[in-house]
């Protein structure tokens, strides 16, 4: 990944930013897109809705197909 370093007026313009962002230059081609990082403190005090030890069972038990079976089945309909 290429990391780029913005200016303080832009790291101000980019900090409220709840949604993607769409770059574009000046003739409106699409040049890119911005997700701002998710705020974890929504999340905080937010039980999930399947315990932990149902997600482990889940883990263990394993399943699902292989992926060469599923893009062969792909393959077909196509």
């Amino acid at each position: 990944m290429v990391k780029l370093t913005i200016d303080h007026d832009t790291r101000k313009k980019l900090s409220d930013l709840k949604e993607r962002l769409q770059f574009c230059d000046e003739s409106g081609k699409v040049l890119g897109y911005f997700q701002p990082v998710a705020d974890s403190s929504h999340y905080e005090g937010v039980d999930s809705l399947v315990s932990q030890e149902e997600l482990d069972r889940r883990s263990r038990e394993g399943g699902g197909r292989p992926l060469a079976d599923i893009l062969a089945d792909l393959e077909q309909r196509a």
